[in-house]
Formats: C-alpha cells, structure tokens, sequence
C-alpha cells in the first residue's frame, strides 16, 4: 500500500513536480492511495482561502487517510524512542506518520527520504 506524505500531496495541489505528476499518474491509473490523519491535519490546517480549502477537501475524499490507533502510536512511540537514542529524531508528527505507516505495513511515499529513512523497518520511497 502507498501512503503519501505531505510534501508530496501539496505538491500535487500546487502543480509541483516531481509529486504532482507521479500522483496523477497514480490515480489516473486506479493505483488506491492513502495518506495519514497527521498529513490530512496538515493539509487542512495550511488551507487558507476558500479555494484552496476547496482543492484539499476535493483530493482528500479521493485519498483516504489512515487513523492513529494503537498499534500505530506504539510504534511511533517505539520509533521516537529509537532515534532519541541515537540522536537523529525526526520530529513528534513524523514519528507518528512513521508509526502509522509501519503499523499499516505500507510505503511511504515522500520527498523527504534522508529525514524518513532513518526510521528502522519504514519502507521509504520517492514521487518519480
């Protein structure tokens, strides 16, 4: 499963590339992607005009967005723990997309690889 992350679903809302083309192709394909409450929090929270309130709800109810249960905040918490340890946190909402998306066992698709991918057992890709 693909759960994109926020960096690469604003890009698709602003016509960005590499995000914007790489998620139209993936719904113009049928491909089901998903995202996480925490990038749904983000996206709606940085809407600031009427229109762009507008392109967040129209994308988000074509990209469901997973919950944060329990077995996702274990593992952010585990995750979190993790990278204290060795000093290369990455940050309270990421660690609980990080969680999420473990929890889900899916793959995050974000342009942000060099933060993600010091999170043990998170499948990590980019938008190409």
């Amino acid at each position: 499963m693909k759960i994109v992350d926020t960096d690469v679903l604003i890009d698709y809302l602003r016509g960005r590339d590499p995000g914007a083309s790489w998620a139209h192709r993936q719904l113009e394909n049928g491909t089901r992607l998903m995202t996480t409450v925490l990038s749904r929090f983000e996206l709606l929270a940085g809407a600031r005009t009427s229109r762009e309130i507008d392109s967040v709800d129209g994308l988000l109810a074509a990209i469901p967005a997973l919950p944060l249960d329990a077995r996702g905040a274990d593992q952010a918490a585990a995750t979190r723990r993790a990278l204290a340890r060795q000093g290369s946190g990455i940050g309270m909402g990421d660690s609980l997309i990080a969680g999420i998306v473990i929890a889900a066992e899916g793959t995050l698709v974000t342009r942000n690889v060099r933060h993600f991918s010091r999170v043990a057992g998170l499948p990590v890709r980019t938008p190409d």
